[in-house]
Formats: C-alpha cells, sequence, structure tokens
C-alpha cells in the first residue's frame, strides 16, 4: 500500500464510542485557537476514507477547523476507487497508488477516479457550506526508465503553483488537489498522493500534514506508536524496516521528507474515527501517530505565556510533594528558568535549570515533571539530557538535582549519582536545612 490507500474490503469502522472530544471539552479546543489561526494545514484523504461511512463526519471536522481560521488544502488518493473501476470495466492496471508502472489504460482510469472522488469531496465542502476548487497547480514530469523499466505515466511533482494555491487559500476558498498531474505538454500524469501532500506542504510553508487512512497510526514492534521523532523513524525505515507494519511505510518515508523539508509535524491517523480528526488536532493525547522534526525540537525555553500551564500542570506533583511548592509570581519571576516539552504545541512537561551566583561551573536542574499519560516515553530522560546540554553550553562542569521521590529514575536512567550535601553551594545548604525535606542529593559530571 505504498500510496496508503488501502485495501479494498477494510475492517469495520470504529464506532462513535471511540470519540473523546465532548461538547464540554470546548474551552480545550479554544485554547488551541491562537497556536493554530491563519495556519496552513494540509489534509491528504486516502481514496478508502473517502469511500467509507464516516466521510461526511470528517467533511464537518473540516469545517470547523475552517471556521476556526485555519486554512486547510485537501489532497486526495484514488487507490480503493481505481481498483474497484478496474474490476468493474475488467480492465486490468498496472499499478493502483502511483509508485509502479501506470499504463495508458491505467491511466485512463485513474483519472476517471480522480474525477469521481474530487466531485464527492466538492460536493460534500458544498453542503458544508464551504469554498473549494479543484485545480491544475501541480506540474508533474515522467519518472522515466528505473532499473530498466519504463515507469510510462507514472510522475513526480516538478513543481506547485504555490502563487495560484495561495490567492485561492487567501479568498478563503479549500484547494481539492486529485493526484492527477499535468505535465509540459499539459497532459495527465499520474503522482502518488503520500508524495504529493509532502510536495504541497513544502510549497505553502504549511504546519501540518494529516494523512488519513484507514491505520490506526505507525504501527511498530506490533504496537501503534503515538509519537516518534524524524531521527528514530528513519533509522528504523533505513535498518530495521522489519519492525513498522508494511501498510505504514509509505506514509513514514514521505513523512521524512516533509520534515526535512520543512514541515514541522505530521500526523498520520485512522480517518474512520468519529471526531478523529478533532481529537487528534484539539486533545493532548490525540488518537494517531505524530511525527515531529528531532529529539529536542519539542523543547524549548518558557515564556511569561506559559506561567499558569505550568502552574496548572505542576499542582498535583507539588500537592504529593514531589516538587516545591512555587507560586504562578515566582514562576513568572523566574521563568527565564524553566523548559517545556510540547506534543502538538502543548506543553506535558517541564524542568528548570537554575545557576548559583558567583558558581559557574555548577548547575542545579529541577522542577522535573512529566504529565502521567506521558510516563515510560522517555521524555522526562530527555528532559534532562537538554538541561544537560544547555548547562554545559554555558560552561558548567556538573549538574546537581535534589529529589525526593525520583532519586532511582536519576541514578538508573538519566546517569546522576548520589553525593552528600556538602557539595551544595553554602547558600544552596542553608535552603536545604531549612526545607526541611531530607532530600537526596544527586550530581552528574558533564565531562
Amino acid at each position: 500500500m505504498s500510496n496508503g490507500n488501502g485495501p479494498t474490503s477494510a475492517p469495520p469502522a470504529p464506532t462513535a464510542t471511540t470519540t473523546t472530544i465532548k461538547p464540554t471539552d470546548l474551552r480545550g479546543i479554544l485554547k488551541y485557537v491562537p497556536r493554530f489561526q491563519g495556519q496552513i494545514f494540509v489534509i491528504a484523504i486516502d481514496g478508502s476514507i473517502v469511500a467509507d461511512e464516516n466521510f461526511s463526519n470528517l467533511l464537518v471536522d473540516i469545517a470547523v477547523l475552517r471556521s476556526l481560521g485555519i486554512k486547510v488544502v485537501l489532497v486526495h488518493g484514488i487507490s480503493q476507487q481505481l481498483q474497484e473501476l478496474s474490476v468493474l470495466r475488467n480492465t486490468p492496471i498496472t499499478n493502483a497508488d502511483g509508485t509502479g508502472v501506470t499504463d495508458a489504460a491505467t491511466l485512463d482510469l485513474a483519472t476517471r477516479a480522480a474525477s469521481r472522488v474530487s466531485h464527492l469531496l466538492v460536493e460534500g465542502l458544498t453542503q458544508n457550506a464551504l469554498k473549494c476548487a479543484t485545480t491544475n497547480a501541480v506540474r508533474a514530469l515522467p519518472i522515466g526508465i528505473i532499473k530498466g523499466v519504463d515507469q510510462q505515466f507514472t510522475a513526480k511533482v516538478e513543481r506547485i503553483d504555490k502563487d495560484f494555491l495561495g490567492e485561492l487559500i487567501d479568498r478563503q476558498v479549500v484547494p481539492v488537489i486529485s493526484p492527477i498531474a499535468f505535465g509540459p505538454d499539459g497532459k495527465a500524469l499520474r503522482v502518488n498522493s503520500d508524495l504529493l501532500a509532502a510536495e504541497v506542504a513544502e510549497a505553502l510553508h504549511a504546519t501540518k500534514i494529516i494523512y488519513l487512512s484507514p491505520q490506526e497510526g505507525l504501527e511498530i514492534d506490533g504496537k501503534v506508536r503515538r509519537e516518534i521523532s524524524v531521527d528514530a523513524l528513519r533509522k528504523i525505515l533505513e535498518s530495521e524496516s522489519a519492525r513498522m507494519a508494511e501498510a505504514g511505510h509509505s506514509k513514514a518515508t514521505h513523512a521524512i521528507k516533509a520534515i526535512e523539508t520543512g514541515t514541522p509535524r505530521v500526523h498520520i491517523l485512522d480517518g474512520r474515527i468519529f471526531d478523529g480528526l478533532l481529537n487528534e488536532i484539539f486533545s493532548n493525547e490525540g488518537v494517531g501517530s505524530l511525527v515531529y522534526g528531532n529529539d529536542y525540537q519539542q523543547i524549548r525555553t518558557a515564556r511569561k505565556s506559559d506561567v499558569r500551564l505550568i502552574y496548572s500542570l505542576t499542582r498535583n506533583a507539588v500537592r504529593r510533594e514531589e516538587l516545591l511548592h512555587r507560586t504562578q509570581q515566582a514562576i513568572e519571576k523566574n521563568i527565564d528558568q524553566f523548559f517545556v516539552f510540547e506534543v502538538d504545541e502543548n506543553i506535558i512537561a517541564v524542568v528548570t535549570l537554575y545557576f548559583y551566583p558567583g558558581k559557574p561551573l555548577i548547575a542545579e536542574l529541577g522542577s522535573l515533571y512529566v504529565m502521567p499519560f506521558y510516563h515510560n516515553r522517555g521524555i522526562g530522560k530527555k528532559m534532562v539530557e537538554y538541561a544537560c546540554l544547555q548547562a554545559k553550553e554555558r560552561g558548567a562542569a556538573s549538574v546537581i538535582a535534589l529529589s525526593t521521590q525520583s532519586f532511582g529514575f536519576f541514578t538508573n536512567v538519566a546517569g546522576f549519582e548520589e553525593a552528600t550535601k556538602d557539595i551544595l553551594p553554602e547558600s544552596r545548604l542553608k535552603t536545604y536545612d531549612d526545607s526541611g525535606r531530607n532530600a537526596k542529593v544527586l550530581v552528574k559530571q558533564l565531562g
């Protein structure tokens, strides 16, 4: 399934019980609006999803995105429709997904299938009061001869007419892009839709690609991976491809391409899930797989606008005496000490890094907290590693951490060693004794 359009016969679609967003979650959705408003999302819909009973619900979800000021471009596949036409007309096809040879008969059926799917999208968007237009914005060139085999009408993207698409978007029109592109002579060529989505996202500087397929996400080692860095994903595809289910290879490959060419995030999810698109975008956990830039791309220095979120995030840990209490005022005053970890622009972890006045060789790591849902995913370790890198870059030779309940994590996972309180600077030793917490003192040499 290189194109990702799935088999002709799909398993029963998940029911509405899989949805997690409720009307009471409106406040949660609205907090994302300032982050996403005005951004471009490329939504790539497999042909099998267009044929699914949840398709009409998906169009409503897309109308919701547009109502929130999110700009949407739709790219669609046709694999299922092409295979059905092949059977109906008793015409064999050379390739269903636009990655192998496309002969003249296959191209003819592909053009008819694309016209039908584009029409269904336009019809559905119109029913949801959205302006839309099919386009000829994709220019392509034949792939040519690969390993001695003429690929005939199978093509690669030469360029995207981004000015044309940009003008449509600026006029509140949703562009609908099919996997039938046009060559230098104006004649039709077949392009893989997963690849096409990545090319469109690059040209338009999109914030996200959202692949809607019959798969729950990227299945690795028999389980759906909820988030994975592009570096880890590339390593799996290059040297451990058997770990990933075959159905995910195409979208994984093009997710890597998209991120390498500037698209920050790629989502891969089951388009048959009721409200799945909204849950993937507007909830902390999501319902599919998120591919992101690199291991530390999700970590950034905290801003004053994060103060309330940091306070709320760590409040339960403070109640359990895992972290020291900090008021919102104290957090704001020391906000430059905080680093936060984002999943799809939502803060799910925090850590602080403090440098002692007059002691440039020592830094203290503190307030490490990861939301429970994200435990056991390596995020805590990643936060510690990032803080240590920052400390080293600023000239520190060692990092200290104080812990009452998580010292096992620091020694077994993060590479710290237990020490005595005597290594603490004098000013820190006084606050340590005054606190009465009797925390274990841990240290890591930066080398």
